[in-house]
Order: structure tokens, then sequence, then C-alpha cells
């Protein structure tokens, strides 16, 4: 147990605080009570943090902090604030290389001009962050931001109202990063939060409503755009299921009718037929059409169908491609 004397905050992880008590039970750096408001305590923390203080949990709302200097020179990782509440605080071209500030709060903080290169923010409160001019080069803010994550469960608990209110509050953070990366011709970056910031969009539409089901299509379909990978597999899909629907209703070759018949027909003899409708299935999807194995009975509308989803995907794959190629 820490003496009287000793500062009493600890981090989830286990490790304490072993500053002297400033007021309360808190050190000044712990104490939300005093107002960091009133002056600039930029050159005091830049000594405390190269002292060797504990840097987790550090209570700077709305402190004067423009020009901060956090890089830890000299050592692999960057300072550890953890658990820290930057809200409002002043930090404009503050340099935070490699820093990690995760599950802690950065909600309005001013970070114009900043450097925020290789920071580490996931489970941080992101909401109105000042992004304009600042770095942020690999960033990462987690697969899922806490907005994002409360508005899950809250979904869940069938609080639609607060869902979406959580769920707006997530779109606008991941439309601040993406204007963020993009500013700084970060495309592939910016592509991965514009992905995020529609399927918050999505969410806030109402479940059974043709927009959401629409949007859902294209996010499986393509990503919005993000994802060629999805279009391949698709395509691997549909060429599949194609192929098992022609192996079913009848496809002719060298004159004869080939279809499943697992009664009469061999293993041998079905499995020539599937793969001779596998072939006749990437041919129509391709829009090749050889003339070499031609549709039978209910064959001819799905292959019409095949047909035209697979100029429409290879047309709309090579425009997803060339967009992530070129940026």
């Amino acid at each position: 147990m820490p003496s009287a004397a000793q500062c009493e905050y600890q981090y989830t992880d286990g490790s304490r605080c072993n500053n002297r008590v400033h007021s309360s039970v808190h050190c000044f750096w712990h104490d939300a009570a005093v107002d960091k408001s009133a002056q600039d305590f930029k050159g005091k923390l830049e000594s405390y943090a190269t002292s060797g203080g504990y840097m987790k949990g550090l209570q700077l709302q709305r402190a004067q902090l423009e020009g901060l200097d956090l890089v830890r020179h000299g050592h692999k990782n960057g300072y550890d604030l953890s658990g820290s509440d930057f809200y409002r605080a002043k930090l404009r071209g503050a340099h935070f290389f490699n820093i990690t500030l995760e599950n802690g709060s950065l909600m309005k903080a001013d970070l114009r001009d900043a450097n925020l290169h290789f920071g580490h923010f996931s489970g941080s409160n992101l909401l109105g962050i000042q992004l304009d001019g600042s770095k942020i080069d690999h960033i990462e803010v987690g697969n899922m931001i806490p907005q994002e994550k409360l508005a899950h469960q809250a979904s869940r608990a069938g609080e639609i109202e607060k869902a979406t209110d959580l769920y707006e509050q997530a779109e606008e953070i991941y439309r601040t990063l993406r204007k963020a990366a993009e500013d700084q011709g970060l495309f592939s970056l910016g592509g991965r939060f514009i992905h995020s910031e529609l399927v918050m969009r999505r969410h806030c539409q109402p479940l059974l409503s043709v927009d959401r089901l629409t949007s859902k299509c294209i996010d499986l379909f393509c990503g919005y755009g993000e994802r060629p990978g999805n279009v391949v597999i698709f395509s691997l899909i549909l060429i599949v299921v194609c192929a098992c629907i022609y192996s079913s209703l009848g496809l002719y070759f060298e004159g004869q009718l080939l279809q499943l018949d697992l009664i009469n027909k061999s293993l041998l003899d079905n499995l020539k037929g599937f793969l001779v409708s596998l072939y006749f299935s990437v041919v129509t999807f391709t829009t090749l059409g050889y003339g070499d194995v031609t549709p039978a009975g209910g064959s001819r509308p799905v292959a019409a169908i095949e047909a035209f989803s697979g100029g429409f995907t290879m047309a709309l794959f090579v425009v997803v491609f060339v967009k992530k190629m070129t940026r």
C-alpha cells in the first residue's frame, strides 16, 4: 500500500504513480481538480518527462501546451501516456512522435501542425480533435474506436437512439482522420478511414431501409471501392455457384447433354460434367463465348445473368484496382 504522502493514482495495468501528494490524494499531474489552463506548463511537463516521471493517466484538461516536445530521443519506444486526459488541450505544433496514448482522451484537443508519426491511440476518445496540418503517418487508432464499440453495445441492447448518436460521433471521427490523411497524400490510410466512415453512416440508417441494404451490398461487393479483393472473391463465388447450377440444369457439349445424375452416372462422369460446367461458367463470366459448350433449358437465363454480372464485375474491378494502385 502506498504511504499517505504518495499519489494514489493507479493505472489499469497495476502500475502506480510514486510522486508526492499535491492535494487530496493525487500529485499535481494526476489531480484533475488543478486548473492547468491558467499558465504554460510546457517546460514543466517536458522536464518531468525527461526526468523519468510517471506519465500514465496525466490530467491535462485545457492545458496550454503549444509546441510541447515529448519525443523520447535515443529510445526505441516513445513516452507512454496511456489513460491521460488532454480534453481541449492546446497542443498546436506538439511533437508526439512514436507516443502511446491508449485509453485516454484527446477530445476537442487542438493538434494542428502537430507531429503524430507512429502514434498509438487505440481506445482513446478523438471526438472533435483538430488535425489541420498535422502529420499522421502510420498512426494506429485500433480496429474499433470507443464510440463505435459503445454504439454496437447499445444497438445490441436495443437502445437505438443512443446507438445512432454514437455512430454519428464515430462517423465524425473517421471523417476527421480521413481528411487529415488525404490532405497529406496518405490515400491508403485515408481509404481505411473512409471505409469506416461509410460503415458508421450505414449504421445510422434504419435497419431494414433500402439505403442501408444497398450500402451493405456495396460494402460486401467492393468495400466502398477500397477493397478490390472483395470483387475477386465475389467473382469466384459467382463462377462456382453458376457452375453448380449448370451442372444441375444441363449443358450441351459435343452433341451430348451433360447433366448431374447421381443414380445412373458414375462419380467420375459427374465430376467430368461439373468440370465442363465450371469451364462454361468461366467462359460465360468473362463474356468470351467460345460456343463449344451451350446452355440447355433453364441454364440459358442463368448464363445471361452471369454474362451481364461478369461484364459489370470485371469493369468494376479495373476501376477499383486502378484507384488503389495509382494512389
